[in-house]
């Protein structure tokens, strides 16, 4: 059971209840996704995982949902490295406008080019290029070599660091990738060989 990283996209937030875009705006979760959390802790507790040290970002969102897994797996006080190169995408002038707000001001089609392209950003934004830019080196300085020592690592973080993540475990295309949605709350567990490529995949739907 060694070398085992397990992925988790924070719970919904007030935000994506609202259907707004938040990218580093600092909300925090809602009912449903501090339930949401709660169960992810459940069930990596069921699959019988614990963890010898945590990864979050900056934003409040994920590091609640890091918290209540952990207060679910009776590991509360795990070793946790909070970084802001694991932030969510940071969607500039469109971060608080809500996205059928956003859809008549700009159009269908460009609001769904700035949220599904690989490389284009949305105005004063990051694309899921510049988001890659920044997790996968600190994947690699970080979390990689905690995972080489044979730790269990979790990482609670957003939808797209973390499709730039699976992106990169996966080894997807950048149109593969555009089809990738990671569900609130939901864990990817990988069991990963001595390289780093991926020897097991699976997720945690109880």
């Amino acid at each position: 059971m060694d070398n085992l990283l397990v992925l988790v996209r924070h719970g919904e937030s007030e935000w994506n209840k609202l259907n707004v875009f938040t990218g580093w705006r600092d909300v925090d979760l809602s009912e449903k996704g501090v339930e949401e959390a709660r169960r992810a802790g459940r069930l990596i507790k069921q699959a019988g995982i614990k963890f010898d040290i945590a990864f979050t970002s900056a934003l409040i969102r994920a590091q609640r949902t890091l918290d209540l897994i952990l207060e679910e797996l009776g590991q509360t006080g795990l070793e946790t490295l909070k970084d802001q190169a694991l932030n969510e995408r940071d969607y500039g002038d469109l971060a608080g406008l809500n996205k059928d707000d956003a859809r008549k001001r700009w159009g269908e089609e460009q609001v769904h080019i700035w949220r599904r392209s690989y490389d284009v950003q949305p105005p004063g934004g990051e694309s899921l290029k510049d988001t890659a830019a920044r997790v996968l080196p600190y994947y690699e300085a970080k979390i990689w070599p905690e995972l080489q020592a044979g730790k269990n690592v979790i990482v609670a973080a957003h939808g797209n660091s973390l499709r730039a993540l699976v992106m990169k475990l996966d080894r997807l295309s950048r149109e593969e990738v555009l089809q990738l949605n990671l569900a609130t709350g939901l864990p990817l567990v990988y069991r990963l060989n001595d390289d780093g490529t991926v020897a097991e995949k699976r997720e945690l739907t109880g």
